[in-house]
């Protein structure tokens, strides 16, 4: 997904960027960078971090930002940035969060103009370099800006790291978050509110979809107006967000609380006790636990000293490996046990095939999952999020496919199997049961997924889950 943090200050705040950018960590482990505007010129640095943590990559090089003020940082799933490019606006750099599904489109009607790119991301347009040269085409950056929401198909969210100030823009429709935060020096934008409390910030707001506003040390402006509409994406809850994280107002931890409560509710199931996936989904075990009036037990534990995350990596065969390898079982919790296993979501399948072969060697009696969002039906449009690789990685469209014979599957078809009540759908889960080897299978209902956040359904983006969005596909 990718995630950015920016800091002006009147203090150097070269330290307040590196941990900040830090707590960013768990929305992708593929490129990471900083840029620092230092009073005279602007420096900075990338690196891969598929192979080490952000930390380790960037400690030894922080004395070159020294006496910096204002600074922006990404964690990036695909594409290296910062990009930092002069022009008649001025010296700039530019981070991006989102995903731009019509780059190509828009980089072949910039080559007719005889613009160049300098910047790849694995041979192809890296979508940062097409965002500034979007900025650049405006007479202002306000235009810039303009231009950029009125260009792109898709989403995104964007950071302007000026010379004298960060313009902070949030997607058109706010399908990623931007928060703001301040201390008695200046001021913070981040994906995630959780980087704030440890480095003293406090929050003051989120953006609204399709708001900028000119950041400095001394306030915050806004140039461009949240518009109405909002389509926030719901995995940032469900999935994405850290648990202290807050996200319009409402915190993830405690709504994967609600998410579990209200699967419990639905739910005849009495086993010995809950557990979850670590680690997203602890929280929905606990809330499915304390709805119950069972025991949270832990019958996994993560080893992550070195094993990175299993979401991220782009090789199939080496998410396969860090799976199975980071997971190590308790066997005091595992032999004879009744036991109701709650995780996010079923992407692939593949990991959670592995976990329940793993289970059973180790003598769980029986396994029941429940999953905190409904089957993952549709290809994500907006985020780089792993659905979006290829529609048949999609555990959910596999199983489609093969009930009903064909791989054209058209809305038509589609459409029963997003229906917790049709027949259709009992099958497909049905289905899905035998092939993970499980004693039983439930989704979460997405009435009580909106309901567990908070937000009205139509502030949501659901898309993955009934094709339901409005903007940009």
């Amino acid at each position: 997904m990718s995630g950015f943090f920016g800091c002006i200050s009147r203090k150097d705040c070269v330290a307040d960027v590196f941990y900040g950018t830090d707590y960013h960590s768990h929305l992708g482990t593929k490129k990471a960078g900083m840029a620092f505007y230092n009073g005279s010129e602007f420096v900075r640095s990338i690196h891969s971090i598929e192979s080490a943590y952000f930390r380790n990559k960037f400690e030894n090089e922080l004395t070159r930002f020294a006496g910096s003020c204002q600074g922006i940082g990404i964690i990036s799933d695909m594409e290296s940035q910062p990009i930092t490019i002069t022009s008649h606006l001025g010296r700039y750099s530019v981070v991006c969060v989102g995903k731009i599904t019509n780059v190509d489109e828009i980089a072949t009607e910039l080559l007719k103009k005889r613009t160049h790119f300098a910047e790849l991301s694995e041979s192809t347009i890296n979508p940062t370099e097409v965002v500034s040269i979007l900025i650049n085409q405006g007479e202002t950056f306000k235009e810039g800006i303009e231009n950029v929401y009125n260009t792109i198909k898709g989403s995104c969210s964007f950071l302007i790291l000026t010379d004298s100030c960060i313009y902070a823009c949030r997607d058109k429709y706010g399908r990623t978050p931007i928060i703001v935060g301040k201390n008695d020096f200046g001021y913070v934008v981040a994906s995630e509110s959780s980087s704030f409390t440890n480095l003293g910030y406090e929050m003051v707001r989120d953006l609204g979809p399709g708001e900028a506003a000119r950041v400095s040390k001394d306030g915050i402006t806004s140039i461009i107006g949240p518009s109405c509409k909002k389509q926030i994406c719901s995995f940032l809850w469900v999935y994405y967000g850290y648990p202290s994280a807050y996200y319009e107002g409402i915190n993830v931890e405690d709504c994967r609380y609600r998410c579990g409560a209200a699967i419990a509710k639905r739910d005849d199931l009495k086993p010995d006790f809950a557990a979850g996936i670590p680690d997203s989904g602890v929280g929905h075990a606990i809330g499915y636990s304390n709805q119950m009036g069972i025991p949270y037990k832990r019958p996994f534990v993560k080893y992550t000293p070195t094993w990175p995350r299993s979401f991220m990596p782009q090789n199939q065969s080496m998410r396969d490996l860090v799976a199975k390898m980071k997971l190590l079982p308790n066997e005091t919790f595992t032999k004879g046990s009744r036991i109701a296993f709650l995780d996010d979501s079923i992407v692939r399948g593949t990991q959670l095939k592995d976990n329940v072969v793993k289970l059973k060697e180790c003598g769980v009696k029986e396994v029941h999952i429940r999953i905190a969002c409904p089957p993952l039906v549709y290809p994500c449009e907006f985020l780089n999020f792993s659905t979006s690789r290829s529609t048949f990685d999609l555990f959910t469209r596999r199983v489609i496919r093969d009930l009903e014979g064909t791989s054209d599957l058209t809305e038509e078809i589609l459409k029963p199997y997003t229906d917790p009540d049709s027949e259709k759908y009992a099958r497909m889960i049905e289905v899905m049961k035998e092939h993970l080897q499980l004693d039983s299978l439930k989704f979460q209902r997405l009435d009580d997924l909106i309901e567990a956040i908070g937000l009205p359904k139509e502030d949501l983006c659901t898309h993955c889950w009934d094709n339901s969005s409005y903007g940009h596909k």
